[in-house]
C-alpha cells in the first residue's frame, strides 16, 4: 500500500472520529468505539507499523531543527508524523469529551475546544483546561 493511500484512510477515519465525537457525544458508538480509545489505539498501531519499517531509513534526526527538518524529507516519515498527530489530538479529543460529561460541562462549550484540537491541538486543550476551571461542576456519587 502506498504512502498516500495509508494517509487517506489513517485521515478518514480520524475525520468521521471527530464528526461523531462532535455531534453525538452520547451515542452508544462514540461511547464504544470513539470514547472507548479504539480509534487513537488504531491509529497508534499503524504509527507503529510505520517506525518499525521506517525508522532510521531516512537521513535527519531528532537532536536539531535542521536534522528534523532532513527527517521530514522522507513521505514514510512525514506519514508517521501526521498519524502520530492524529492520534494524540483524537485522544486529547475523547479526553475532553469524556472530562466535560464527568463534570457536567455543557457539550455546545466543548465544541469549539474540539475543533481546535482538532486544528490545532495543544491550542484546543488549552481552551478547554481554562474551559473546566470556571465550569466544572463537582458530581457526587452517593
Amino acid at each position: 500500500m502506498t504512502a498516500d493511500k495509508i494517509f487517506s484512510i489513517a485521515n478518514l477515519i480520524a475525520m468521521i472520529s471527530w464528526i461523531i465525537l462532535i455531534i453525538a457525544p452520547r451515542w452508544i458508538v462514540t461511547r464504544k468505539i470513539i470514547l472507548s480509545g479504539a480509534i487513537p489505539l488504531l491509529l497508534s498501531a499503524a504509527y507503529l507499523i510505520l517506525i518499525v519499517m521506517f525508522f532510521g531509513k531516512s537521513e535527519g534526526g531528532f537532536d536539531s531543527l535542521a536534522n528534523v527538518m532532513k527527517l521530514f524529507t522522507n513521505e514514510w516519515s512525514v506519514l508517521a508524523g501526521w498519524i502520530h498527530y492524529l492520534a494524540f489530538d483524537l485522544f486529547v479529543g475523547t479526553w475532553e469529551v469524556k472530562d466535560a460529561q464527568a463534570k457536567n460541562i455543557s457539550h455546545w462549550f466543548v465544541i469549539p475546544c474540539l475543533i481546535l484540537t482538532f486544528l490545532l491541538g495543544p491550542i484546543g486543550f488549552l481552551l478547554y483546561s481554562i474551559l473546566r476551571v470556571f465550569l466544572a461542576k463537582e458530581v457526587k456519587n452517593d
